[in-house]
């Protein structure tokens, strides 16, 4: 009898088999549709991610270009240092007050147009600058006749030094250490001037 039946007990163990596979558990289409959306969502997330580090990476990048053109402002500021001061001079002929000097080199280098004297300078709509943020090219501003309001300007060379149109007494243009304790105690703020260059501006100096 059981060599009768031997036989057959593959063709019962596989019949036994395919009723299984045929009862195995499925998963819902919802289910599977929820997985393949939660896999598109994180895809697009990690895109998203992508761009926005591309953004930080490209404003990191762009963060000083402005430096360049500080260059051309500054080259042009120190060869003028010792040119003479004058009160209400713009010129090299006549002579520069504090920012008249600075107003002449944005001018000439930029074609910007700053205001005239340093209590309108000072209001120009540009980022303010922390002490420890200051990069080449930057307005520092004075207030050098002891009531807090400004009364001087120059412009930040880096390290510590920036070039101005000092007084008669002085010399004229000069550069100066901001460390100094005079320029120290005086110093009221700082602003990022060229952030307002015309954008063609970036284009001449590569």
């Amino acid at each position: 009898m059981l060599k009768k039946i031997a036989p057959l007990l593959p063709l019962a163990f596989t019949l036994v088999l395919v009723a299984c596979a045929s009862h195995a558990p499925q998963i819902p289409a919802t289910i599977a549709v929820t997985k393949v959306k939660t896999v598109e969502r994180a895809v697009l997330l990690d895109e998203a991610e992508a761009e926005a580090e591309a953004v930080i990476d490209f404003s990191d990048d762009k963060a000083y270009e402005l430096p360049q053109l500080a260059d051309s402002i500054l080259s042009h500021g120190l060869s003028l240092v010792g040119t003479r001061y004058r009160y209400g001079g713009s010129t090299v002929k006549s002579g520069f007050d504090c920012s008249g000097f600075i107003g002449f080199l944005f001018k000439e280098e930029l074609g910007m147009q700053l205001p005239r004297s340093t209590r309108e300078m000072i209001k120009i709509d540009a980022p303010l600058v922390d002490r420890e943020e200051l990069e080449p090219g930057d307005l520092l501003f004075f207030s050098t006749n002891g009531r807090g309001r400004v009364s001087h300007a120059g412009i930040y060379l880096g390290d510590d030094q920036f070039i101005h149109s000092s007084s008669s007494r002085s010399g004229g243009v000069r550069v100066d250490s901001l460390e100094s304790r005079y320029w120290n105690r005086t110093f009221i703020e700082a602003k990022r001037a060229l952030a307002m260059a015309p954008t063609d501006q970036l284009a001449r100096h590569p």
